[in-house]
């Protein structure tokens, strides 16, 4: 198995002061990426090569070493290489393949015919759909709406196939728009047997987008949330605050949790810092920034300690909820 060994000494030190005492023994992943590198824009520092199930779980010892680990394998697409989603598409299929412990999500463009969809996900044993806004034709498309990128037709398909869609939301205020709240609640309560999930907390890296959405989607039975990334604990607080730890699931993001820095909250936006941000000096101290897969399970540690949550309820977030959504036995 191959050995990325990203962690240093000081995400190894954080991890046993922070985490080791919370993470559980088995950890279910909502939310992470492989990928052939061929067809990818980005790169983890320091890495090169495709990145399938045995790399992914190497890359995981990083973040909770001897944990039991499932994953949920997203796909991924690039609008300059539309050649390379199929490749991408077929790869997930082969990675989900070689476990019972793995799930997988096809990648759909806007403009796909629900039909073809249908066959492809069943060729390839997948079990629901990525979408990304890249695709949409709105402009900006940071304020796509999430039928520019999610088309009804494609989540008609879901509700009758039973699956699952991983949904990144934008528009600048995320949750706090009322477009994004309609249409989550339009799709979650037309189509009951398709499941949606939020990503990032429901893209709450404002946190304040949350609390102010959040109240209105009460109640969808199918609506589901994964942490991946998000690292400000009251994202994830106002998910259990709201709909009660059986909702959440744990993602890590996989490769932006194996880059340094973290999502933080500002004004009513969001920024994000990294390694070569320079912010990491402070009067007479130097701030190693460790893995954001190590801020954002803390995040979550904060959370769920805020919420006064119970082993059980840890224990959901971490493997339950996935296990039981996915129909992991």
């Amino acid at each position: 198995m191959p050995k990325p060994g990203f962690a240093q000494p000081v995400d190894r030190e954080f991890f046993q002061r922070e985490l080791e005492s919370f993470v559980p023994p088995k950890v279910f992943d909502a939310h992470c990426h492989i990928w052939l590198e061929a067809h990818v824009p980005f790169r983890i520092p320091g890495w090169s090569g495709d990145v399938g199930a045995a790399e992914y779980l190497s890359f995981m010892e990083d973040l909770h070493p001897g944990r039991q680990m499932a994953a949920n394998f997203l796909s991924f697409a690039d609008p300059a290489d539309l050649p390379g989603r199929h490749l991408m598409n077929e790869f997930v299929g082969r990675e989900t393949a070689r476990s019972s412990a793995f799930r997988g999500e096809f990648f759909v463009c806007p403009d796909d015919d629900p039909e073809w969809v249908r066959q492809e996900v069943r060729r390839l044993g997948l079990h629901g759909l990525k979408c990304y806004f890249w695709f949409s034709a709105a402009k900006p498309v940071w304020e796509a709406g999430i039928e520019d990128y999610l088309p009804e037709p494609l989540v008609k398909v879901a509700d009758e196939e039973g699956w699952f869609i991983t949904v990144h939301l934008v528009k600048s205020r995320a949750l706090g728009d009322p477009a994004n709240v309609e249409c989550i609640r339009r799709y979650c309560e037309r189509y009951p047997n398709m499941k949606l999930i939020l990503a990032h907390s429901a893209r709450g890296f404002q946190p304040a987008h949350n609390l102010e959405g959040l109240p209105h989607l009460v109640g969808l039975d199918n609506l589901y949330f994964d942490t991946s990334a998000n690292c400000e604990p009251i994202a994830h607080q106002a998910i259990l605050r709201y709909f009660g730890p059986k909702k959440l699931m744990y993602g890590s993001d996989l490769p932006i949790s194996h880059l340094r820095g973290r999502s933080l909250s500002a004004a009513d936006s969001f920024l994000w810092i990294y390694k070569d941000t320079p912010v990491w000096t402070e009067k007479h101290k130097v701030v190693d920034p460790v893995l954001v897969g190590l801020e954002h399970l803390r995040s979550v540690k904060w959370a769920c300690w805020s919420e006064r949550l119970s082993d059980a309820d840890v224990e959901d977030i971490f493997w339950n909820n996935a296990a039981r959504l996915m129909n992991m036995s």
